[in-house]
């Protein structure tokens, strides 16, 4: 959300990476007229491509590609409830959206409940870590605990780093049982891929969906 309460799409916090340093500012903290001048297609590997430039996109813009047959996942990035009619004025507006083409995901426990508030028809998954502390397997989350979040904030389902170590088919079919569903992210290589869909996950966020397409293809052409 800008400073004039305009909503956009945006992966960090601050302007500062994709803009290399153009901007450094929190993206809270300037107005979209700041930010519609600001070209975050020209780092890294993007610099001189069909992308550069770029401008950020207005969370609007992304809601017009909404059709059938494909789901749109709205981060919402900032734990902050206060942003949540903003979202649903922008949804409520937009022409082609509904329950079936877009949804919501979130690690903010309060955005996540009051999406449910205002806009319960929508699903909304909660977004978290495995483990307690990034990295510590031996201090992961139970999936009763789980259960009992999702419950209290009236998740549809837990979107989850997903540990082969810890989320086996048991844990995963502790998840269903309760009546939630059971997603994890990131998985950019097939063999995690196919350990994440055996145990029972409904869906998967990956960075190289092309790249596992095809490596599954070339797989099942043997």
């Amino acid at each position: 959300l800008s400073k004039d309460k305009r909503l956009y799409t945006f992966h960090d916090a601050s302007l500062t990476r994709t803009t290399s340093g153009a901007n450094t500012n929190r993206c809270t903290d300037v107005d979209w007229a700041t930010v519609e001048k600001l070209n975050v297609g020209g780092w890294g590997r993007w610099k001189g491509s069909k992308f550069d430039p770029t401008r950020p996109a207005r969370f609007s813009e992304v809601l017009a590609l909404a059709r059938e047959g494909r789901t749109i996942y709205v981060e919402v990035k900032m734990n902050d409830p206060s942003w949540v009619p903003y979202v649903k004025a922008e949804v409520e507006k937009a022409k082609n959206v509904n329950p079936g083409n877009v949804l919501f995901i979130t690690f903010g426990d309060k955005v996540c409940a009051e999406l449910k508030r205002q806009l319960p028809e929508y699903r909304a998954y909660y977004l978290m870590g495995a483990c307690r502390k990034w990295g510590e397997y031996a201090n992961t989350w139970t999936a009763e605990e789980i259960i009992a979040k999702l419950r209290a904030i009236g998740a549809d389902g837990v979107d989850i780093y997903f540990a082969p170590e810890v989320h086996d088919a048991a844990f995963v079919k502790k998840i269903h049982d309760a009546g939630f569903s059971f997603h994890v992210w990131t998985i950019d290589d097939l063999e995690k891929a196919k350990k994440a869909f055996a145990v029972g996950a409904d869906t998967l966020t990956t960075n190289c969906a092309k790249r596992i397409l095809e490596s599954f293809e070339r797989e099942q052409a043997k």
